[in-house]
């Protein structure tokens, strides 16, 4: 198939080599987020919560269905012989990067920061409650709970999450370096509505794939902002950077924010092969070291335990988890079921990486270059969710463990979920050596931060200019370092980070519907060409 799209890119002025239509209307709509918010806090408070409720309520099936269709497609894309063997890009391309850095950007860019938040507090969460605790299967907070409380946890930061980033970061690197179309969002839609994606139908993917990365980022560097200022409070004890409740103040969080999101614009305007590279290399080291503490001094034989057992209660599970679906109800068990599962986290987590996915899909596609379908989805799924279960269970299961023992006494699961990391190495270690771990996690979570804030901004710039890889336009890569620290500080501001989460919403439901239609134009164009070279094959 020849090239069929061509995106209208600016030739002088200040937009010189970005399209203008998507350059300005993605940012009128995230400039009308930001005053609506700014201005009418309280209202904009209430009516994200009101479309968070109705979203969930008529979409929770949607969401659930969807995502198994995006690891399914992966799934099938990598064990078939034919498609696996597809290499992205010409036959003699090698890789631009080492395995070992390539895997690092994809972790650190994807999952990595909500690893520092959730690799502790949700397995703590699900050891208190869980679809099998609210149907009496097991009992709460207690050693019978453990293995159904990695088993969740492992859903939400597993393959699914990472199949709904293949299947966006699959789609771009195959139409861009095997068809030759550019590298944006509205090019995995060509097999189904040609060059009628070079005007408006087209510019509008864009903008919605723009408006969900903003978005989606936002919540991330939120969870991020709270836990980085809960961490400088364990160094310094400075007690402006937290409230009585034992929550980061507005203050604390706005201060973090900036500092993140100027180290941020600055690897930005580095690049990819520098910046973001070093900086990902260098947390997938730290990481290391933070998880080898943990594995020698933590809870090493529960950790073990739950990674195997883990791992097989999950792939045991895993088709029932992903498609059994409780609807809307009032009575128990039902009611508690349908608001774990939508309003909590099965549903918000499938939105949050819907939203998160032309981000990081199209980031993965941009270093992914030279390799095979099945080494890519092999490296962008199997390997960080290992990576993902491993952080799970060494910090997880060492706070669990320390609860189950009685050693913590409830310290850390009372604890707020920013702030239950520190709590478990605070039980851990002296007074003296709390200081020093806690400044390498707030070290490692500002390389991690740093790393998804500059290559999503590199990604809108992407984007922006029709899928224009090089690096250019300085000016527009700071202008959306300083929207996304906007949309972050004044939603924080609105309402919190329940009012981040909420508006991502804004951005995941459309470009749901996007990934799908990616989805199946992916298969109709692998199908179409196996066809076509079995008739080629049958004329020679």
């Amino acid at each position: 198939m020849n090239a069929e799209i061509e995106i209208a890119i600016e030739e002088s002025g200040f937009y010189l080599g970005f399209n203008k239509v998507v350059a300005i209307g993605s940012k009128l709509i995230i400039a009308t987020l930001v005053i609506w918010a700014a201005v009418f806090p309280q209202e904009a408070g209430a009516i994200l919560g009101e479309i968070k409720t109705w979203s969930f309520a008529r979409f929770g099936a949607w969401y659930m269905y969807v995502v198994a269709f995006f690891l399914a497609t992966c799934t099938l894309l990598a064990v078939i012989p034919a498609t696996g063997s597809i290499k992205l890009g010409q036959p003699d391309e090698q890789p631009d990067f080492s395995r070992f850095s390539w895997i690092s950007m994809m972790f650190g860019a994807g999952i990595g920061i909500g690893m520092l938040t959730f690799a502790t507090a949700e397995p703590l969460y699900h050891f208190s409650v869980n679809p099998d605790t609210i149907l009496g299967y097991a009992q709460s907070e207690s050693a019978n709970n453990v293995r159904h409380a990695f088993k969740w946890s492992f859903l939400h930061w597993g393959l699914s999450a990472w199949g709904a980033y293949a299947l966006v970061g699959l789609s771009m690197a195959f139409f861009s370096f095997n068809r030759g179309l550019p590298l944006t969002i509205r090019s995995g839609l060509a097999p189904l509505f040609g060059r009628s994606l070079n005007g408006g139908l087209g510019h509008a993917v864009d903008i919605t794939a723009v408006i969900a990365t903003i978005l989606g980022v936002a919540v991330t560097i939120g969870f991020g902002v709270s836990q980085f200022a809960a961490g400088m409070y364990e160094i310094s004890g400075a007690p402006w950077l937290m409230d009585s409740n034992g929550s980061p103040t507005n203050t604390g969080m706005l201060i973090a924010l900036c500092v993140i999101m100027t180290a941020s614009t600055l690897s930005a305007l580095s690049g990819v092969s520098r910046g973001i590279k070093w900086l990902s290399n260098l947390n997938m080291w730290l990481s290391f070291t933070l998880l080898a503490f943990l594995l020698v001094f933590g809870g090493t034989s529960l950790a073990f335990k739950s990674l195997l057992i883990g791992i097989w209660d999950y792939m045991i599970n895993l088709p029932s988890m992903l498609l059994i679906y409780w609807a809307p109800a009032t009575a128990a068990p039902a009611a508690e079921l349908y608001h774990w599962q939508s309003t909590s986290w099965t549903v918000f987590y499938w939105a949050w990486w819907i939203a998160f996915a032309p981000f990081v899909g199209l980031f993965l596609a941009r270093i992914s270059r030279g390799r095979s379908i099945r080494e890519f989805i092999v490296g962008a799924m199997l390997a960080p969710s290992l990576m993902c279960f491993i952080w799970i269970t060494f910090a997880g299961g060492t706070a669990i463990d320390l609860e189950l023992n009685g050693s913590a006494d409830g310290a850390i699961l009372s604890a707020g979920q920013e702030s239950q990391l520190f709590a478990t190495l605070k039980l851990m270690l002296s007074d003296g050596l709390m200081p020093i771990m806690s400044s390498l996690v707030v070290l490692l979570l500002l390389t991690y931060l740093v790393t998804s804030a500059d290559s999503a901004v590199l990604i809108v710039n992407t984007i922006n200019s029709g899928g224009d890889e090089s690096q250019k336009g300085h000016v527009h890569i700071v202008i959306w370092g300083v929207a996304l620290t906007l949309v972050i500080a004044v939603l924080l501001i609105a309402g919190g980070m329940e009012a981040l989460r909420t508006s991502m919403l804004v951005g995941a439901l459309p470009f749901s519907l996007i990934m799908g239609l990616m989805g199946l134009a992916l298969i109709k164009a692998l199908i179409e060409d196996a066809l076509r070279n079995r008739e080629q094959r049958a004329n020679d």
